[in-house]
């Protein structure tokens, strides 16, 4: 972990154009793995299923080309395939393996097994496609499992891919796992933001960030409150900023669906801190951060709660953060990336007759991106102070819900719909869930403290990331 570079006084000095989120896209090598045949009287000169005739080969490349193109226009994620390559043997395989792209697709028409094992190397993300009703049937639709899998063993040895990488005629189950290994890539070696030192909630609390950036790769990039303190006062006296500040707290508070129920001071207070967490953010040149000690501390040096500033930063498509916990920084990084949406950081319930709630002062008000739901700026709950968003969110919302453990070993997740947003004396946006799944296989797999939540259903995503990374998936 290093310090963020600079101490410099907040942003009004630049260019208010902010560094602005960022991902970059998912590189696939499609490849149609066919070796043609001669056919060759009174012998077994073909195998099952096998396209062999030549100007077939070319159609079915022309096919597959037009569906990748088709694909790629669907895709709701940053994702390049690169032109369709054909691969007749393993030498080809070999040679092809080499260049520099992140995922594989191999549309493995013939039986060549040594050739899918020359192609699926395991530093890349490797997916087989195959054909049973959707046009000419491919080969390794009946020999994958048998003769690629388990090498004509009874266990698996293949080490490159496994069974949740075989496609089927879909698609659609094609885009879906790229969006997952899109999401992985970006969440990958990503750069994140701390001020405060930075932790995890719970015992084992000390050796979160260690395990965020062994098994992550995270670069967490510290800050100290003695520098955040430093830069708000210079932000303070900042007139231009202070200015510009006032009016976007104006701008927030005049939305029709905003109702202000604490001082105004407060809000304009957290834009001001807004603007400091960006500096932060563009310095360090990433967009993911977040701050501990943001339920005491940090109100003693801006004289607001951090809250809204993380709520709005979320909205605008940062992964903006509370408490500092990698315990759970890491799977919120990744639901946002593979979702392209807010995520909302959130504190659980005890599940019960199939629902849950979950509450936080920092929840963002577009969970879709772009659909602004009510809120009610109050103050923070433990505090009573300052100003924290409660967001009505609209009920009937699907929701994804991943719960992280305290070991960095597995994911539990569910899929889950928003039946009620309550005000009880607890954090202040409060969500009660009807999910998906059994109420005590739940409750007894539940790890970890701090649960994600996006808008829409990114489940399958999500276990298909987590199993790539070596994560055990709980579902339920």
């Amino acid at each position: 972990m290093s310090a963020v570079p600079g101490s410099r006084p907040a942003s009004a000095a630049k260019d208010p154009t902010r560094r602005r989120p960022n991902r970059v896209p998912l590189r696939v090598q499609p490849v149609f793995v066919n070796a043609p045949r001669t056919p060759n009287m009174q012998t077994s000169w073909r195998s099952t299923a096998e396209i062999y005739d030549e100007n077939e080969a070319r159609q079915e490349c022309a096919r597959v080309s037009r569906e990748l193109e088709e694909l790629e226009k669907k895709a709701d994620f940053p994702v390049e395939f690169l032109p369709l390559a054909r691969v007749q043997n393993k030498e080809q395989a070999a040679a092809l393996s080499r260049d520099k792209f992140d995922a594989t697709i191999m549309f493995a028409a013939s039986r060549n097994a040594d050739v899918l094992e020359a192609l699926a190397k395991p530093d890349k993300w490797n997916l087989i496609f195959v054909r049973h009703r959707s046009g000419r049937i491919y080969y390794m639709y009946i020999g994958v499992h048998g003769h690629y899998f388990r090498k004509r063993r009874d266990s698996i040895s293949e080490i490159a891919m496994d069974i949740h990488d075989v496609v089927v005629d879909d698609m659609g189950d094609l885009l879906w796992r790229l969006r997952a290994l899109a999401g992985l890539k970006n969440t990958l070696n990503r750069r994140v933001v701390c001020v405060g030192t930075p932790g995890g909630w719970g015992e084992s609390g000390r050796d979160a960030p260690e395990l965020a950036a062994k098994r992550w790769k995270l670069d967490i990039q510290s800050a100290s409150y003695q520098d955040l303190e430093r830069r708000i006062r210079a932000a303070m006296q900042n007139d231009t900023l202070l200015k510009r500040c006032r009016q976007d707290a104006a701008a927030y508070l005049s939305r029709k669906n905003v109702k202000l129920e604490t001082g105004r001071e407060f809000v304009e207070k957290c834009f001001v801190l807004s603007e400091v967490f960006r500096d932060y953010m563009d310095e360090a040149k990433t967009d993911a951060f977040t701050i501990t000690g943001c339920m005491g501390t940090v109100m003693k040096v801006s004289g607001t709660t951090a809250c809204i500033p993380l709520s709005i930063l979320n909205d605008e498509g940062y992964v903006a953060l509370c408490e500092g916990d990698f315990h759970a920084v890491p799977a919120g990084i990744l639901l946002h990336d593979i979702s392209c949406k807010p995520i909302f950081f959130a504190n659980p319930s005890f599940p019960y007759k199939e629902e849950m709630m979950f509450t936080h002062c920092t929840a963002p008000s577009k969970m879709d991106g772009v659909q602004t739901d009510p809120v009610r700026v109050v103050t923070h709950y433990e505090s009573d102070f300052g100003a924290a968003p409660k967001v009505e969110m609209r009920k009937g919302m699907k929701l994804t819900a991943i719960n992280p453990d305290f070991e960095a070993k597995r994911f539990l997740g569910f899929r889950g719909e928003v039946t009620g947003t309550p005000f009880y004396p607890t954090c202040r946006t409060q969500l009660e869930i009807a999910f998906e799944g059994d109420t005590e296989r739940l409750a007894q797999n539940i790890r970890g403290w701090h649960w994600m939540l996006c808008q829409g259903d990114y489940l399958k995503e999500a276990a298909y990331a987590a199993r790539k990374l070596g994560l055990e998936w709980a579902g339920i």
